[in-house]
């Protein structure tokens, strides 16, 4: 009875709707990068964001039958999988290789782990991780908007000292780069509907972004141009944002955001990548749980662990 009575710490749905209804907005919110991606580099971006989702949706529904599991594709987690993974490789990324990171995102890191709300890693982030291990040169294939012109990405040119690209042009998407990162506009517009929607909370791209802009600005570099050129508020927005791999209390979430800021500024600018926000947010993840210890809500008269005998 006594386990009965006892209430863990958050999240707690407080609001009208569901875990499903969430995702879908998810989905929604996705459709803008999308839209950007198909507008600066061609129908290819469509074809593999609709690819790649049926890839997920599929993957999930065979496992989970093989398995003698009820099958939960219309919750909309697989075909987020699906949409964020498209979202974050090249834009003529072969589409055979991209299913193989798809059925890795949904099997592999999701199923494996006991699927949807027990795996550690964000599913597309971590099949990114294994395509640039598997074929580097594949996911480095950056091209030019509205053609299929080989082009670096703006923090590579900052990189190795070359003209970058105007505040503008990285601010609407004409830059290269993954295929819904380079629209900063669309991802905002996208983003403001979570919010809208409560469907995300403040404290981690908050603190994601304020913390690279504060040691890019401290470490001599361009604070706008950091928040542009990259990653970072797809990032920011769209993956540490999520509910099953980052923490559950507004302050984790908070320590989560630094905590990815401070490595996307060390990788970029003392590492061999150009780009850290990957890394970042994976290494976070590992870190969840430490978190989760350490900033949950404490119950009422509840001692912190240092205060127990």
């Amino acid at each position: 009875m006594e386990n009965l009575l006892t209430v863990s710490s958050g999240p707690h749905v407080r609001e009208p709707g569901s875990s499903k209804d969430l995702m879908w907005w998810v989905v929604v919110a996705l459709l803008f990068p999308t839209a950007a991606s198909v507008y600066f580099f061609g129908i290819h971006a469509l074809v593999m964001v609709v690819f790649l989702s049926l890839v997920s949706v599929a993957a999930e529904a065979v496992f989970q039958r093989l398995g003698k599991q009820p099958v939960t594709v219309s919750d909309g987690s697989a075909v987020i999988t699906g949409m964020l993974l498209a979202l974050v490789i090249p834009p003529h990324f072969p589409l055979w290789m991209g299913a193989i990171g798809a059925v890795f995102a949904v099997i592999i890191v999701k199923g494996f782990f006991g699927g949807l709300g027990f795996n550690i890693f964000n599913p597309a982030l971590a099949a990114r991780a294994m395509l640039l291990a598997s074929w580097p040169v594949a996911m480095t294939a950056w091209v030019k908007p509205f053609d299929a012109i080989t082009t670096p990405t703006p923090l590579y040119l900052a990189k190795i000292g070359e003209a970058v690209p105007g505040y503008w042009e990285m601010f609407i998407g004409a830059r290269g780069g993954s295929l819904g990162e380079t629209s900063a506009l669309m991802i905002l517009i996208g983003a403001g509907i979570l919010f809208w929607k409560k469907v995300i909370s403040w404290p981690a791209p908050t603190a994601y972004i304020g913390t690279v802009a504060l040691f890019s600005f401290l470490l001599g570099k361009d604070p706008l141009f950091q928040i542009l050129a990259g990653g970072l508020l797809f990032g920011a927005f769209f993956m540490a944002t999520d509910y099953v791999t980052t923490p559950i209390s507004e302050k984790g979430r908070f320590i989560f955001g630094v905590g990815c800021g401070i490595l996307t500024v060390l990788i970029r600018f003392f590492g061999g990548f150009p780009e850290g926000v990957n890394y970042s947010i994976l290494i976070m993840n590992m870190l969840v749980p430490i978190i989760d210890r350490y900033a949950r809500p404490r119950f009422f008269g509840e001692k912190k662990l240092w205060q127990k005998k």
